[in-house]
């Protein structure tokens, strides 16, 4: 379909709603994926079902493309419609190619950040759909992390027979929204009838580890598997309690069972893409789920994928915990940046964005340099997207084509937001030869065998560019006990803002001096990981002083106004 343009420009769920959607079973037929395979949601949605899944396993591989971006900033940078328009772009010029996204959260939808089906002509649909309730996926997670949490109280509440200290029971509780007033709270008060009191809270569900472990599970038995390894707590001699131990990763198994078939629905030109998993970057691994990601690659020839916000966070958690765990080899990665967030990084205003200024452009593409660099230490080639506003100005833009060419790589100009496909066919003629040069050799930045502390330090140094790691006491030796217990080649996970590659969000551009502080470590035993908690971030958002939530309401149609 050519997407049609006006003088003044839709609203993204304008341009969602104009669309001509088709039935989901000819998006599937251009993946030659039949009817039968789909277990539908509606006309416009499907998954994919696990027999059909598991027949995938013998085919050849394509091409794994990642979208990464620049450290994001309140100008934006449009990393998601960016894949959406590669993708789009893709198909345009006669690829068979298919995106995978990440599933959105209702915490960002209704707090600051807004949906996650990207914008303008290069969206994925039902954007209504995607961005709230969707198929199901995230309640499930949510149900099953808190079933896990209310089987820890239960069986403390019948007498403990596994021993457990509630002095160090870890497994907190869920939910999909942003709510501060639950990050810490004391819990079974009103008497005995009411459980054991104790100090715990809330995470958001993005950041559960049932979140992370359906997202890299490869099918059922490695996802039962996972639910098990989950450590819940600790007895009093330190040893693990876990949730195979409480007998709850069955049950916990069955609520996930179709959580963990992959989505399929369409871009606004009826291309396909799997929208699966969604793990926060920021403190979570950032990437759509293993499942979703196989499958694609198995049914088309170029697959577009993202990992969430800048690639100092979500890139890195891609190459060194997906790809690690899920052996793919990605043939090339892209890199978002727009002139906007370049002159933010350069020290401009957000109210003065719209001025030209190319000193602050260049200053700005320190950032960018930076992450063009670390994208291609882990041996995969890299091109710059240029992401258009209308405000941008041809000195301008070639300022940004000058630093892309000073850090080794190529930058293209792209206008899919308003084009859709037509604007990038450019960046898809680029992308599909550089990941058809056979130049990839990936590896990861560290090894199995290096320690835990080693791999944070590794991470700090090589891609943050900071000075020095510190830590406090208790957490080396959180640290030396997962080494002891046998959790050392496990990769990290870092936690830490994602405005910065320093730990403090007001430090733009690309700092070299900074600490790193690591405050918490936590084991994820069932995803594959120790998350290492930086700085001031949070696991549990709370809501800005107007969040998005007091615009969205339902228009005399029933329908949804004001989501992004």
């Amino acid at each position: 379909m050519e997407p049609s343009f006006v003088a003044e420009p839709l609203s993204d769920i304008a341009i969602a709603r104009a669309a001509q959607k088709k039935p989901i079973a000819a998006i599937a037929a251009r993946l030659d994926i039949p009817e039968d395979a789909l277990i539908p949601y509606g006309r416009d949605k499907a998954k994919l079902d696990a027999a059909f899944l598991d027949g995938l396993k013998d085919r050849p591989d394509g091409k794994l493309i990642l979208v990464t971006a620049i450290n994001p900033t309140p100008a934006g940078e449009g990393k998601t419609t960016t894949t959406v328009g590669l993708g789009d772009g893709l198909n345009r010029i006669g690829k068979r190619a298919a995106i995978c996204l990440r599933e959105p959260s209702l915490g960002p939808c209704f707090g600051q950040k807004g949906g996650a089906a990207g914008g303008g002509y290069a969206q994925v649909i039902p954007m209504e759909d995607i961005n709230l309730h969707f198929t199901g996926d995230f309640h499930a997670i949510t149900t099953a992390h808190n079933l896990l949490a209310a089987m820890v109280d239960n069986h403390l509440h019948w007498g403990n027979a596994l021993g457990l200290d509630p002095r160090r029971i870890v497994w907190r509780r869920v939910m999909d929204m942003n709510d501060r007033a639950l990050r810490d709270m004391v819990q079974s008060l009103g008497g005995p009838a009411n459980g054991l009191p104790r100090e715990s809270g809330f995470d958001i569900t993005v950041a559960s580890e049932i979140m992370a472990i359906v997202c890299l599970a490869a099918d059922l038995d490695d996802l039962q598997e996972r639910l098990g390894r989950i450590v819940i707590g600790y007895r009093p001699d330190k040893s693990r309690v876990t949730a195979r131990d409480l007998k709850a990763d069955g049950a916990m198994a069955a609520l996930l069972k179709d959580a963990m078939l992959p989505n399929l629905v369409q871009t606004v030109e009826n291309n396909p893409a799997f929208v699966h998993g969604g793990p926060f970057a920021n403190i979570a691994h950032g990437c759509n789920s293993v499942v979703a990601t196989r499958a694609a690659l198995k049914l088309a020839d170029y697959v577009v994928t993202e990992a969430g916000f800048g690639a100092d966070l979500g890139a890195e958690k891609f190459f060194d915990i997906k790809c690690r765990q899920a052996g793919l080899k990605p043939a090339a990665t892209v890199i978002v940046a727009t002139v906007r967030a370049l002159k933010m990084n350069g020290g401009v205003a957000k109210s003065e964005l719209g001025a030209e200024n190319v000193e602050a452009v260049r200053r700005g593409a320190a950032n960018l340099k930076r992450h063009v660099g670390n994208c291609i230490s882990f041996g995969v080639p890299a091109i710059v997207a240029i992401n258009h506003f209308g405000t941008d100005t041809d000195a301008e833009i070639e300022a940004v084509r000058e630093a892309a060419a000073e850090a080794g790589v190529e930058a293209v100009l792209c206008r899919h937001w308003a084009e859709g496909s037509a604007g990038a066919e450019e960046l898809a003629e680029k992308v599909a030869s550089l990941a058809d040069s056979g130049r990839a050799r990936f590896k990861p930045i560290y090894s199995d065998e290096t320690s835990l502390l080693g791999k944070i330090e590794t991470v700090v140094k090589d891609i943050y560019h900071g000075a020095a790691v510190t830590a406090e006491p208790a957490v080396l030796k959180a640290l030396d006990g997962f080494q002891a217990d046998g959790y050392g080649h496990f990769p990290v996970c870092m936690a830490k803002t994602q405005y910065s590659f320093s730990t403090d969000p007001a430090r733009l551009g690309a700092p070299t001096d900074h600490i790193v502080h690591v405050r918490e470590v936590r084991l994820a035993a069932g995803a594959g990981f120790v998350v290492a908690i930086c700085g001031d971030i949070l696991t549990m958002p709370g809501l800005p002083r107007q969040p998005a939530a007091e615009r969205i309401f339902l228009d005399a149609e029933g329908r949804v106004e004001g989501l992004f």
